[in-house]
């Protein structure tokens, strides 16, 4: 259990970590951008190097929310559920999440075979490889997160303690 955690605090800080960075510098392209635009000088491939920042922030984002139990989590069904009835539906549940991810990352790990070595239009020096590599990657990490955060899905489903619901969490701590 302790080398569990150890591996959820480690995913944990790395995907804190890409996804700060992510956002930086998506900050910091729009604004060259949008500076670079005012001063009659546009850059034409800035938009798309954002559009890729931030396809990578929402897969690296969606793999953080799986680990902290925040993404398709169905808390509340689980909860209601008759008690014989409350550890298949956290398995069907993760059999499906991670059926689901697993293959969005084979599927994207095929994609990168076909068009891995092909361009982007204005930003000739990043491959589309290079661009499409968070699907496979963030997939595959959403699994892995999945599967770490599975033991406590199972515990809470087991016993008669409430479900963690980090949504209404969230929302009760605004009020």
């Amino acid at each position: 259990m302790r080398a569990l955690s150890l591996a959820q605090r480690l995913l944990e800080r790395s995907l804190i970590a890409i996804g700060i960075t992510l956002l930086f510098a998506i900050a910091l392209l729009v604004a060259l951008g949008v500076t670079a635009r005012k001063l009659g000088r546009p850059i034409g491939w800035y938009d798309e190097l954002a559009g890729v920042l931030l396809a990578w922030l929402t897969w690296y984002g969606a793999a953080l929310a799986a680990l902290k139990r925040a993404h398709l989590g169905m808390p509340n069904l689980v909860a209601r559920a008759p008690a014989p009835l409350r550890v298949p539906l956290v398995v069907l549940r993760t059999l499906l999440v991670c059926g689901a991810m697993g293959l969005i990352a084979w599927c994207g790990a095929q994609i990168l075979a076909i068009l891995g070595d092909e361009r982007l239009v204005t930003v000739p020096w990043l491959t589309v490889g290079i661009a499409q590599s968070t699907i496979p990657i963030a997939a595959t990490l959403f699994v892995v997160a999945e599967l770490l955060t599975l033991p406590a899905r199972l515990a809470e489903a087991r016993t008669r303690a409430a479900a963690r619901d980090p949504e209404r969490v969230v929302l009760e701590g605004v009020r």
